[in-house]
Order: structure tokens, then sequence, then C-alpha cells
């Protein structure tokens, strides 16, 4: 099998860890295989594909696509390391205002699956990193949302001594407990 699933303390944000074919050439692997995906319990049918680039301490999220044009992701990292997070934004949830977070890097080649329902976001740990991420759904001005990132109702350990670059957008973003939809 080219994946390990690992379902985390969320059980519906898995951890995709690839198999990974390295030698002296370099390596290879696979980062996506529907079948594999599917087998696996993600049936999500991915509609966009992303690329963002950040420095050290940028913050970005935490960020969602309200319904009806919510988004899946499967986050990548490909240069650097960065702290990916995802928070379960679901109401009837039992894990409502709950998140789990994960070390990606190039080096260790995992993947996090976050389903539709969760809010995201990363903080870069190494001086550069770049992402790339598949979305269920295209991105919509409309229906683009997002929570505050250091909200203490959801108490995200982002780690210590950094200040956080953030934008003006995350900087002004409301709290859990204010959003509506």
């Amino acid at each position: 099998m080219p994946f390990e699933f690992k379902k985390l303390s969320i059980p519906d944000v898995i951890l995709v860890i690839p198999k990974v074919f390295d030698d002296e050439r370099g390596f290879f692997l696979e980062s996506y295989k529907k079948s594999e995906f599917h087998k696996n319990g993600i049936t999500i049918e991915f509609n966009q594909d992303n690329h963002s680039k950040s420095t050290k301490n940028v913050l970005r999220g935490l960020h969602y696509q309200s319904a009806p044009k919510a988004q899946a992701k499967l986050v990548r990292c490909i240069a650097g390391e960065i702290f990916d997070v995802a928070v379960d934004i679901r109401k009837n949830s039992p894990t409502y205002g709950k998140w789990v977070g994960e070390k990606l890097s190039a080096e260790n080649k995992h993947m996090l699956f976050i389903p539709e329902g969760f809010a995201h976001g990363f903080r870069v740990l190494s001086d550069k990193a770049e992402l790339i991420y598949k979305a269920s759904n295209e991105y919509s001005k409309e229906h683009d949302r997002g929570i505050l990132w250091n909200d203490p109702d959801i108490n995200v350990n982002w780690g210590s001594d950094f200040e956080p670059v953030l934008s003006d957008k995350d900087k002004h973003q409301p709290r859990l407990k204010e959003i509506k939809d």
C-alpha cells in the first residue's frame, strides 16, 4: 500500500503518510491515489490545487469556507517545515472547538487531510516553507471566512517564543463563539 492513514485525536482529521522510495537518485512517492484514498474513507473529489510560499513565523489562518462552498483540504509541505492545524467548527460535533496539529515538512513528506467543517491554519517553523494543497471546492470570496488565530476558547498551542507575522485580515477575524454560519 502506498499510504498509511492515521486518524488523529479528532478522527475525521487524518494524517496521511506516503510510502517513499529513496535511492541515490532521489525519491519517488505517490501524493494522491483516488482508489487508495477511497478505500480509506476519503471520498472527496478535489477541484482546485493551491501553492503557498511563506517565511519564518508567518501564521496563516484560521480559514474556512462556509456552505455550500465548504472545502476539504489535503495539505502537504514541499519545502521547509510548518505546524499545520485543523479546528472542528461543526456545531453538533462532540469535538466542536477542539483542534489538532501536526508538523508537516519536506523531510517527513506527511500530509494532513482536513474535512469540510474545519478551519485550517499553519505556522512556518523554517526560514521558508512552501505548501501545496488540494481543495474540494473552488475558492469563493463570498464564502471565505476565518477565526481569530489566538481565540482563547480554542487555545491552539502555536509554540512559544515567536512573534507571528499576520495579514491584516487574520489580525481581525472573529472568535469562534461570534460565528453564526
